[in-house]
């Protein structure tokens, strides 16, 4: 019977970052992380199971070419940083878990065996000697969390030599003892070797004129916690007025460039996140409309200012340029009046979630 290649891509520092910081936002960059890291799959691996901060990967019967194998090894690792570049770099959530995720570092092991398959309502699940084995080698003496380890079993079928290097890989030996000794070679990765691909970055826009409308409000919370209500979609729909639901991705954490729609009486409109200049201590969110029938251009700016450590001052900015007379006529004496009742309700709303998670936070 051919060899099986076992693979697991393993997030590093995934116990200390969960323990030690807001917990929904470290669960969603994980997830968004591991969804990364799936995308990266160039080989055609089979996942087996999703292993909390890690992925079970293998490729029944075979086992990729040197060249193959090196290369993929080489994408997850340029996906995971440039993901991570990215996320750091449109950032707009103050959290610990989003300012440190930036920390998250990125080890992958690598070994060949024979595999057994169980099948449990219809799934097929890997198991035996060489699954226990690919999981022992993640608990192994490298000292590092930044690395890539292949077992000697897997070198023997690659026809690897030691001496194999390159501007990203330099292998060296290394082995432990859990019971047997289990030999393998390991390369820690410098990730400024690594050629991320580009990704756009969100600029802070600059809007030289007086807002059309102003809305303003004292909330007793804190401005993290303003801030986590008003981004937090699933919240969303609780308190804008006149929104029927929210569309967006469940496990994805705000930041600049991610796109959310609001149903309104059926009918679909969508949002860009954007940000501009801030002052001091204020944080801002902003949303563009990209597809309004009326304007050609709507943004709307949540500028939140902390007051003490439990007053936050929310000043809600809205600018729009009408896309023709007639319609700047139709927002001057209905769109406006609608807009300002519905806002109204729309932050005596926010008022009230906030007052509730307060209370929840308290039992």
């Amino acid at each position: 019977m051919a060899k099986s290649l076992l693979f697991i891509p393993d997030i590093s520092g995934f116990t200390h970052f969960v323990q030690n910081t807001e917990v929904e936002h470290s669960q969603h960059v994980i997830a968004e992380l591991l969804e990364v890291l799936i995308a990266a799959n160039t080989q055609k691996l089979s996942l087996a199971e999703i292993e909390g901060d890690a992925l079970f990967f293998y490729k029944e019967n075979e086992v990729p070419s040197q060249e193959k194998l090196l290369a993929q090894i080489e994408t997850m690792y340029t996906s995971f940083y440039g993901h991570l570049k990215m996320m750091e770099k449109n950032r707009i959530c103050p959290c610990m878990a989003c300012s440190s995720a930036i920390n998250l570092q990125l080890k992958i092991v690598a070994h060949a065996g024979d595999l057994q398959f169980l099948k449990v309502q219809n799934n097929r699940k890997p198991f035996g000697e060489s699954v226990i084995q690919v999981h022992r080698l993640l608990k192994n003496k490298v000292k590092s969390d930044n690395y890539v380890l292949i077992s000697n079993d897997l070198m023997k079928e690659l026809h690897m030599s030691l001496s194999y290097k390159t501007s990203l890989f330099n292998f060296q030996q290394g082995s432990d003892s859990d019971g047997k000794n289990i030999h393998y070679v390991f390369s820690e990765i410098n990730t400024e070797n690594l050629t991320l691909k580009p990704f756009l970055e969100e600029s802070h826009l600059e809007i030289n004129r007086r807002p059309n409308m102003t809305f303003k409000r004292v909330f007793k919370t804190t401005s993290n916690q303003l801030l986590e209500v008003i981004t937090n979609y699933k919240y969303r729909n609780f308190w804008s007025e006149g929104v029927d639901d929210i569309k967006f991705t469940i496990n994805e954490v705000t930041r600049l460039g991610t796109e959310h729609a609001c149903v309104i009486g059926g009918k679909h409109l969508n949002f860009k996140v954007v940000t501009k200049k801030n002052e001091n201590d204020e944080l801002i969110y902003g949303e563009k409309n990209i597809d309004s029938p009326l304007f050609k251009e709507l943004y709307q700016f949540f500028n939140i200012t902390p007051i003490s450590n439990y007053e936050t001052k929310l000043e809600v900015e809205f600018y729009w340029k009408p896309k023709s007379f007639i319609k700047k006529m139709i927002i001057l004496f209905f769109a406006k009046k609608l807009l300002t009742k519905n806002f109204t309700e729309s932050l005596e709303r926010l008022n009230n979630i906030i007052e509730s998670l307060k209370k929840s936070e308290i039992k």
